[in-house]
């Protein structure tokens, strides 16, 4: 799951990059609940992997709860939250 989570987040950033066009910000939408998923597979990981072998897991969860810090606050700059 560590691995899982760790691609997820990648691709979260890259989406969260594109999302930080201007006019394609709507994909904050969608990246951060799609951010959210990877956050929580990294957290079973975390959670049912062995204690030596959880550094994918946590690096997951990093990157995933920074997409999804970074997304609110595109939204909120943008004006996105209704």
């Amino acid at each position: 799951m560590g691995l899982i989570s760790l691609l997820w987040g990648i691709l979260a950033l890259l989406w969260m990059i594109l999302a930080l066009i201007p006019l394609l910000g709507w994909g904050n939408w969608f990246l951060i609940p799609f951010a959210a998923v990877g956050a929580v597979i990294a957290a079973l990981g975390i959670l049912f992997t062995h204690p030596t072998k959880r550094g994918r897991a946590w690096a997951g969860l990093v990157l995933n709860g920074i997409v999804v810090v970074v997304g609110i606050v595109r939204l909120g700059l943008g004006g996105g939250i209704v």
